[in-house]
């Protein structure tokens, strides 16, 4: 079960909460600066994200997983949050340059299907990021805070997870240092604690960050764009071949030429009459 956005809306509101976006968002900002000209989406909990752009994209549109709740926001500029099915996003194919994912990939019924949807609505060369509790840290142990939830990955399962869906990854780091605690001595520091960590504990910041492209066309020997589920069943009476024994066969093992075409078919009619 999702958090909801009211619980969310709260965290952020801490402290704490206010911190951590901080450092998040400036990871962002140092990544993809304002993002003048381009259009922007935020799936999962939109707020601390989207206003980063919102007065500074073409567009900025915020997306709430259903499950979630209602939150309403807008802007001059056009910023909106709606919600939505998690793997049907209200988007037609390839209209966002970035997109970001906020609470988002942990709580996910199916991570598979919502990066799915994701690329579909990602333009052709456009930039992911996604942003998840990391598993070796304290913040995803601790339930009474919003990376508490769900399934926390880290840097390496992440970044094998994108590269399996079509993306191609182009940076990765981790980001918030400080303890999961809202107290006023951890966050005033927390800058502090953010410089000390990557010299300190590199890869072990309470979030993880992976940024990736879209990428058109699966690798050879990669993952298909489609998966395949299940064997098709095979008619009546008729076995079907093994795929490993069908990936046996050579060009080495077929007849080349007319005489050995010849010498097979010998062979098999004088094995016709002995068995006849």
């Amino acid at each position: 079960m999702r958090q909801s956005a009211a619980t969310l809306q709260t965290f952020y509101s801490t402290r704490l909460g206010h911190a951590a976006s901080g450092l998040i968002g400036q990871r962002l900002l140092d990544l993809w600066g304002a993002c003048e000209g381009h259009s922007v989406l935020v799936v999962g909990y939109p707020p601390p994200i989207s206003k980063l752009w919102i007065d500074t994209a073409r567009a900025c549109v915020g997306v709430l997983p259903e499950g979630m709740g209602d939150l309403t926001a807008s802007s001059a500029r056009g910023g909106i949050v709606t919600t939505s099915p998690e793997n049907r996003l209200p988007f037609s194919d390839n209209v966002f340059d970035r997109i970001v994912l906020l609470h988002a990939l942990e709580e996910a019924d199916s991570p598979r299907r919502m990066m799915r949807d994701v690329w579909r609505v990602l333009a052709p060369e456009g930039r992911v990021v996604v942003v998840a509790a990391n598993r070796r840290n304290f913040w995803s142990i601790n339930d009474s805070q919003a990376f508490g939830h769900g399934r926390p990955w880290t840097r390496r399962q992440l970044i094998r997870f994108l590269g399996d869906g079509l993306f191609d990854i182009t940076a990765s780091t981790t980001a918030v240092y400080m303890p999961p605690l809202n107290w006023r001595i951890i966050t005033a520091a927390a800058r502090s604690w953010e410089r000390v960590g990557e010299a300190v504990l590199p890869g072990l910041g309470g979030v993880v960050l992976v940024e990736a492209v879209k990428r058109l066309y699966a690798k050879p020997g990669g993952s298909a764009p489609a998966t395949v589920n299940q064997a098709a069943p095979a008619q009546n009476g008729v076995q079907p071949l093994p795929i490993k024994k069908a990936e046996r066969v050579s060009k080495k093992e077929m007849p080349k030429t007319d005489s050995e075409v010849n010498t097979v078919a010998d062979r098999n009619s004088m094995q016709n009459k002995e068995m006849g």
